[in-house]
């Protein structure tokens, strides 16, 4: 459940290039400080993926709510 709730949300996620310096920039909608920078695309997308993880996990840990996801 918990890699098909990941995927949810990385499905929603917006990807933009930074005009400053052409880095690619993330974030998911409703998923306040779950943003990623990177050099390229996949790796933005990577680092997107782990920062959800450990905004999931840290959640989770403390009881606290998080947004539901295509019925997840």
């Amino acid at each position: 459940m918990f890699t098909n709730y990941v995927r949810a949300a990385l499905r929603h996620a917006r990807y933009e290039i930074l005009p400053s310096d052409g880095t690619f920039y993330g974030e998911i909608p409703g998923f306040n400080g779950v943003y990623a920078e990177a050099d390229t695309l996949e790796e933005c997308r990577e680092e997107l993926e782990e920062v959800l993880e450990e905004w999931i996990l840290l959640r989770v840990s403390k009881h606290l709510p998080f947004p539901a996801q295509e019925g997840l």
